[in-house]
């Protein structure tokens, strides 16, 4: 093994390197899930916002560009549970013994529910993954823009997909694990940056909560929205008696 990699695995055994890769990919995630629903949001603005949003992903840098965020996206991921996983392992092996009442119980609860929060957490991921980006669901497959048959109809697959009140449920459950993460999350990121002192500990904290409860309110109201019935499709006005309209009131 060259120089580097020993020095790469030196810092990956260290609980500094872990840490330090915990809260930066950390970083890389919260970013992603703020462009993420940023980009949900644009239901709001109808299908065409949406479609175009979504074609402009597919098509960027030749198409390219998706798979290159997917890929930095899934790194980050992994390396985010696998250190998080490792740190875990290495605070308990460190603790010489346990007492019934230690220093965890004082901590708050989203940080003492990371491990089980964080692999269910991953359990809704997958289950995303599956439901919108590589759809198993018959009815959501080749689902096509009506104002665009090349392209595919995200807004449709969208309100289709939130119809099924357990899916919703699944949702309001998967992302209120989420925030509730994040909540305790951004905190550490702060911390393990040096960041977070006696004096911007409560400042650090209402960061941490503020973007959980924007992310909370912004992602679940689509399927609360869409799967309550608010939203919905409005479907393509019908062309021949939009042409035909005019001749009519002119009678």
């Amino acid at each position: 093994m060259n120089a580097l990699g020993k020095t790469l695995c030196r810092f990956w055994e260290s609980s500094i390197g872990k840490k330090l890769i915990v809260a930066i990919t950390g970083i890389v995630l919260v970013g992603f899930l703020v462009a993420h629903m940023s980009g949900n949001l644009l239901i709001y603005a109808g299908r065409g916002a949406l479609n175009d949003y979504a074609e402009f992903l597919h098509h960027f840098l030749h198409g390219a560009g998706i798979w290159l965020f997917r890929l930095v996206l899934i790194v980050a991921f992994v390396l985010h549970i696998v250190a998080t996983i490792e740190l875990t392992r290495q605070n308990r092996a460190a603790r010489v013994s346990r007492y019934e009442f230690d220093a965890t119980v004082q901590a708050p609860r989203s940080s003492r529910i990371m491990i089980i929060s964080g692999l269910t957490i991953l359990a809704f991921v997958i289950f995303h993954i599956l439901h919108f980006t590589i759809p198993v669901s018959p009815s959501l497959q080749g689902m096509h823009d009506p104002l665009d048959p090349d392209r595919i109809d995200v807004y449709g697959m969208v309100i289709k997909g939130f119809q099924n009140p357990l899916v919703v449920i699944f949702y309001i459950v998967g992302v209120s694990l989420l925030c509730s993460h994040l909540s305790h999350g951004i905190a550490s990121i702060f911390q393990t940056l040096g960041l977070r002192t006696e004096k911007t500990r409560g400042l650090i904290g209402v960061i941490g909560w503020a973007i959980s409860i924007v992310l909370l309110v912004g992602f679940l109201s689509v399927p609360v929205l869409v799967g309550t019935g608010v939203v919905a499709d409005p479907g393509v006005p019908d062309a021949a008696s939009a042409e035909t309209e005019p001749e009519e009131t002119g009678h």
